[in-house]
């Protein structure tokens, strides 16, 4: 059985019993889901993963780890903030997803790599979406699973035509064509349309691995751009800018030589 077919493990962190009751009930009726044990304090969630990873694959529980814990943050005695910093230094870590009241700890969970962060009371469609995202990432890889081999043939965007953003806890969807350029910020990337602009969890990096045969192109250590929404290519003193709508963006000597065969190629292609 290859790891996209293996159901995800999941270690359940809450304080309060009712709030635990629900997160198990929605966890349960996801059928991506498989093993999903509870646990009432991040204390006793430590336990168990450490357990769990020493006991391997034949461990009475049933599990040589856990892909994903979902966590509550406001906890007595070690916080969920507290126990995902302790995760981060574990050889393979499980994936983090927040389950709070508080919308006032988001920035600091999403630094610590957190895959989503819900807010209570939960909604059904929300909570779908997050397990839809832990499961993409253990299929790509990127959780504490091992890769699966890599399937012959190129391989397809993990993104698709759209990219999932959230708006005020609400997660829309940008088609890929809307797209101009895109902009680094640290381990985010921001998304710039002709109707404004998004802040994604996504590296740079691998927006420009996943969209170059989309035809997006690195322009400059920190910007893609969209090849088909360049209207100008300019040079003025040595220095090369492209011109997107109403911005001039700058183009680094390392990447101008790629950017003008492009450009060349598909001004060559129109021309046929």
């Amino acid at each position: 059985m290859g790891v996209t077919d293996v159901p995800l493990r999941v270690l359940a962190v809450d304080d309060e019993e009712p709030a635990l009751a629900e997160l198990l009930y929605l966890l349960g009726e996801d059928p991506r889901v498989g093993t999903v044990v509870p646990a009432l304090s991040a204390t006793e969630a430590l336990r168990r993963l450490r357990r769990a990873m020493a006991q391997g694959p034949d461990g009475t529980d049933g599990t040589d780890g856990f892909d994903v814990v979902f966590l509550d943050i406001d906890m007595p005695g070690l916080g969920g903030l507290q126990m995902a910093r302790l995760l981060g230094d574990f050889a393979a870590p499980p994936l983090i997803v927040f389950v709070t009241a508080y919308e006032d700890f988001a920035v600091r969970a999403f630094d610590l790599k957190a895959v989503d962060y819900l807010l209570k009371p939960l909604r059904k469609e929300r909570f779908a979406e997050a397990v839809r995202r832990v499961a993409e990432l253990v299929r790509a890889g990127q959780g504490p699973r091992p890769a699966a081999p890599a399937a012959a043939g190129p391989a397809a965007s993990a993104l698709g035509d759209q990219v999932p953003v959230e708006l005020g806890g609400v997660t829309r969807f940008v088609p890929l064509a809307d797209i101009a350029y895109v902009e680094a910020q640290g381990d985010y990337a921001r998304l710039h349309t002709g109707h404004g602009s998004h802040l994604v969890r996504i590296p740079l990096s691998t927006l420009e691995e996943q969209w170059r045969s989309r035809g997006f192109v690195r322009i400059h250590r920190s910007r893609l751009v969209a090849l088909g929404r360049i209207e100008e290519l300019r040079v003025d003193g040595g220095n090369l800018t492209v011109r997107i709508g109403d911005r001039i963006l700058a183009v680094s000597r390392r990447n101008a030589r790629e950017l003008r065969d492009l450009l060349a190629g598909r001004a060559t292609g129109r021309m046929r």
